[in-house]
């Protein structure tokens, strides 16, 4: 038996984002999915008190955004200490900052790199052993498979020998379940409902923004307040 889950790589993404990583065998980023502007691609959001404010890297984007997101660059580096600055400033308060800036300072003052699929990929491997996740990461370009859409995720599935297909639940609109049926393949749909509230900086709970809000508010607690570590341990 071996689970995969297949989904586009998400800058410095959301816990469920990391549930779905730590419900499945493998985590495979699709990185030859094209890429689409004003999305959680290059960009996603942290708490702050005058409410959440995006955090977006700038990149270069060709024609009618043809690309994919493996072809896809930052236009500079400059975006790093903007950030950096912004999350120093608005969690300057919150108890476990210290405890993992050095790790997160070291990928966003130290490196120099450009693509989009390359910089995700850095951030979800840090945050996956800051959360002790040990689920393997690979990317779809590592797999060679010809199919779209559904066929597409059904090869990527079968090259990894996989048994179990994860799923979030807004791929119901268009994906083909029967093709995975036929191939002996059991689909899981992943559920984002029911998240326990924690202590966050900022007013109202907000359960949407960045995991490293939940990191830098719990620490090594964070895994108290994600689904999977619970269903884990039941």
């Amino acid at each position: 038996m071996k689970s995969i889950a297949i989904i586009q790589s998400n800058y410095i993404p959301w816990k469920g984002y990391f549930d779905i990583i730590n419900s499945v065998d493998e985590f495979v980023l699709y990185d030859d999915m094209q890429y689409t502007k004003r999305d959680w691609r290059n960009r996603n959001k942290i708490k702050t008190s005058k409410g959440t404010e995006w955090l977006s890297m700038p990149v270069a984007v060709k024609g009618k955004y043809l690309q994919k997101i493996k072809d896809t660059y930052t236009v500079n580096d400059d975006w790093r200490r903007k950030h950096w600055k912004s999350i120093l400033s608005n969690y300057s308060k919150a108890p476990f900052l210290d405890h993992y800036r050095s790790q997160f300072e070291e990928l966003y003052l130290n490196s120099t790199e450009r693509n989009l699929s390359k910089i995700n990929f850095a951030f979800i491997n840090l945050i996956c052993r800051l959360l002790e996740i040990d689920t393997e990461l690979k990317c779809s370009s590592d797999y060679d498979f010809e199919g779209k859409k559904t066929k597409a995720l059904l090869e990527i599935c079968k090259l990894a020998e996989a048994t179990e297909y994860w799923s979030g639940p807004s791929a119901k609109e268009y994906f083909d379940q029967e093709l995975f049926n036929d191939q002996g393949i059991k689909v899981k749909w992943m559920d984002y409902s029911g998240y326990e509230e924690y202590n966050q900086l900022y007013g109202e709970i907000d359960h949407y923004v960045s995991v490293i809000d939940l990191l830098f508010n719990e620490g090594p607690n964070a895994k108290k307040y994600m689904k999977s570590f619970k269903e884990i341990a039941s």
